[in-house]
């Protein structure tokens, strides 16, 4: 009886294996996952200024600017102006 039991699970696992082999393998299969990566990708080669941080780095640019700053001698922040050329513009919300 075990004989015939271990015969059925061999019998079972050779059969789902070839099945396996059977499936057809999609060609776009992870093309979803690709397309995502690419599109967060904001500029695969960047420029970066003489001036700025850049990866690798070893840090003494970040602790003088940490020491700048603890001694209130920061750089102005410099703003960038947007317009969305829409025109719309909101009130308080008080209907006034």
């Amino acid at each position: 009886m075990a004989m015939r039991s271990e015969l059925k699970l061999l019998l079972a696992g050779v059969s789902a294996t070839a099945l396996s082999a059977c499936t057809p393998v999609d060609a776009g299969f992870g093309e979803a996952y690709r397309y995502d990566m690419a599109i967060q990708t904001i500029n695969p080669d960047p420029v970066y200024p003489a001036d700025g941080a850049k990866p690798g780095d070893h840090g003494e640019k970040a602790a003088k600017a940490t020491e700048r700053y603890r001694k209130g001698q920061t750089k102005p922040v410099q703003r960038d102006s947007i317009s969305s050329g829409s025109g719309s513009s909101s009130s308080g919300g008080n209907g006034q």
